[in-house]
């Protein structure tokens, strides 16, 4: 039987670690192309080393989504290879963690140039061939941040209501070529990015590392923490013919945690 996304190429920002690493795993399973991209040239071959099956041509490559000529390079050269690109997978995105009093100009720009310039260059670049194709999935990472106020993350959640609103604005306007654009909402995730920002919070807070991680346990309905795994899945989701018809979508996967 073929897999749902068997002859899809799909690219990954910042799939080197964390949740892009399981978006990677998730969407090879289900038959896709991967072009594993990450800043970090070592962490996207790491992700390409666990990508099954080994007959399909995965790739790992350098991008650094800021730098908007790098990224219309990578793409071209991508559609040059593969002939197209059927899925984006938006998900590079970084996260420094102060009060807005003593925030800093390099923070704040820091946050936006990745979270959401970078995901406007690789946006904008794919449009052109996807327009030609009159069929695309772009799928971004939002955060729970993008939804509520978060103190601490003002400019960390700044940065992710505006991925959310670039979603639903962009969905209107590629919907006339066949395009779906959607975003998934992550709560609490364990990974990497998390263990730094338990110390950074517990810093600020006067509190210790296990504290924190115990209360983002206790504001969560479904009493854990969130894994890249469930991120994973919803992008899958996203990524299948399944979601043909669902375009701007920012879907919670937070056991809750947006509620509380």
């Amino acid at each position: 039987m073929e897999l749902p996304l068997s002859k899809k190429i799909a690219l990954i920002t910042g799939a080197g670690a964390g949740i892009g690493r399981s978006i990677a795993l998730k969407l090879a399973a289900m038959g896709a192309t991967i072009v594993v991209s990450d800043i970090r040239l070592e962490a996207a071959e790491e992700t390409l080393s666990a990508l099954t099956p080994q007959e399909i041509s995965h790739e790992a490559r350098s991008l650094d989504v800021t730098k908007k000529e790098d990224v219309q390079s990578a793409v071209k050269e991508i559609v040059n290879k593969y002939g197209k690109i059927d899925i984006l997978m938006n998900n590079a995105g970084v996260s420094t963690m102060q009060t807005i009093e003593h925030l800093t100009e390099q923070e704040w720009d820091f946050n936006f140039d990745v979270n959401m310039k970078g995901l406007f260059f690789c946006t904008q670049a794919v449009i052109p061939y996807m327009k030609s194709q009159r069929s695309g999935k772009i799928i971004n990472t939002a955060s729970m941040a993008g939804k509520k106020g978060v103190p601490l993350l003002a400019h960390y959640a700044a940065s992710k209501w505006g991925v959310i609103g670039f979603t639903k604005s962009a969905a209107l306007e590629l919907a006339p070529y066949g395009i779906t654009v959607n975003c998934v909402c992550p709560g609490f995730v364990k990974t990497s990015m998390q263990e730094r920002e338990l110390i950074w919070e517990a810093e600020l807070r006067g509190m210790t590392p296990e504290q924190v991680k115990e209360e983002y346990i206790r504001n969560t309905p479904l009493g854990r923490l969130c894994t890249a795994e469930d991120v994973a899945k919803a992008v899958g989701f996203y990524a299948s013919p399944e979601s043909d018809f669902v375009t701007g979508g920012a879907m919670d996967v937070t056991g809750g945690a947006d509620l509380v």
